[in-house]
């Protein structure tokens, strides 16, 4: 029988004057509690994924958007500690910055240069360079 928990982590990307910045949410709670994730959560029984990546980015950072687009699944074994977790990512690039306000199990919420992340919870860094690879492979908007 296995015993594998699912959940969604949301990239937001917002361009300005040729810069390209990421939000990421600094974490209340262990595991990694105080480093910076993607905002992002456990999918509920009844919940589509992508309607669970928009509800956990606003849960999270207050922000609120309509679609976001499916990246990639990531189910390495190891990626959380407390379980066996696979993770969808969806991603969404703005073209104004939104406010945002951390909330529910985040700490801070903030947006930084992609060229200048801090230290990231779980695999997020690489779920982040992924999805960043994917789109110099693709040309698309991100």
């Amino acid at each position: 029988m296995q015993n594998i928990a699912l959940s969604v982590d949301a990239i937001v990307f917002y361009r300005h004057q040729g810069s390209q910045k990421v939000l990421l949410i600094q974490r209340k709670n262990p595991p990694f509690q105080d480093q910076w994730a993607l905002p992002g959560g456990f999918v509920e029984n009844d919940e589509d994924l992508q309607q669970a990546a928009i509800r956990e980015l606003k849960e999270e950072t207050g922000i609120e958007i309509d679609n976001m687009k499916q990246v990639h699944a990531f189910g390495s074994p190891e990626r959380d500690p407390r379980q066996r977790v696979v993770t969808i990512a969806y991603y969404s690039v703005l073209s104004q910055k939104p406010e945002s306000k951390a909330a529910s199990d985040a700490k801070d919420a903030k947006w930084f240069n992609i060229d200048k992340l801090p230290e990231m919870a779980f695999d997020h860094l690489r779920i982040l360079q992924h999805t960043m690879d994917l789109s110099h492979a693709h040309a698309s908007n991100i």
